[in-house]
């Protein structure tokens, strides 16, 4: 019997959350950086936590277990992730930073965002990456990186505004 789909999905992942955790080990080691108790807890639980964290969310999931880590560690734990690549910092226009895992070897992908409720929604089109590289094409610019956003009213906001009226 075959591999399923999903066990295909979880061994990619495993692989690409592997490639970031050595990544992150070759950037303190080039910098001198202890890997400590508390970095090692934080930067696990970011691994194992849901998409665009805000500090806050990792700091109050991070408590669960160890109610003596500070603000100021997760913070600088966040930084040190983005400086060396592992994470991407992003702003949806709420005033927050939020967290992602950043590996170029997976796909890009774009956000919707609620400006009601605040949920981020990931997705992908082939059909918008390959008219951005048309469009780049046609005037001759050369893409090194790129964000798409969408902000609007997720199905649920609308929803509840109907039953509201």
């Amino acid at each position: 019997m075959g591999v399923s789909r999903e066990e295909r999905a979880v061994g990619h992942e495993k692989v690409a959350l592997d490639r970031l955790k050595a990544r992150l080990q070759a950037y303190m080691a080039k910098k001198g950086l202890r890997s400590t108790a508390q970095r090692r807890l934080i930067v696990d639980t970011f691994f194992e936590g849901a998409p665009h964290m805000t500090i806050e969310d990792l700091l109050t999931e991070v408590r669960t277990r160890d109610k003596g880590i500070g603000y100021a560690t997760v913070y600088r734990t966040l930084k040190l992730l983005a400086e060396s690549g592992v994470a991407s910092e992003r702003r949806f226009g709420d005033g927050l930073s939020r967290y992602e895992l950043a590996d170029e070897a997976q796909s890009h992908h774009d956000h919707l965002i609620c400006v009601n409720c605040g949920t981020i929604i990931e997705f992908e089109e082939p059909r918008i990456e390959a008219l951005q590289d048309e469009i780049a094409r046609r005037y001759g610019f050369n893409i090194t990186s790129h964000k798409h956003e969408m902000y609007g009213t997720c199905a649920d906001c609308q929803k509840k505004s109907k039953r509201i009226v």
